[in-house]
């Protein structure tokens, strides 16, 4: 399991364990998985999803970036 949170400037919108999550990298979309290697990934417009135990879910973002490290994501959003 990988440990998800999604924090705005605002609040934190998602914090919980999940099976992947797909990031909108301005390289390119990319998922990570358990054992992911430690990354730091600017992100563009687009979704957030994510597996956890209640199913797909999604976040639309406008910009952001996201650090994985240790199987966990962090993702700061606009």
């Amino acid at each position: 399991m990988i440990d998800l949170i999604i924090l705005s400037p605002e609040r934190t919108l998602v914090h919980e364990q999940v099976h992947n999550v797909t990031l909108p990298s301005v390289q390119g979309p990319f998922q990570v998985l358990h054992g992911h290697a430690p990354i730091v990934a600017a992100l563009e417009k687009g979704v957030v999803s994510y597996l956890g135990n209640d199913g797909l879910q999604a976040v639309e973002i406008s910009s952001g970036f996201a650090k994985v490290e240790n199987d966990t994501v962090t993702v700061c959003i606009e």
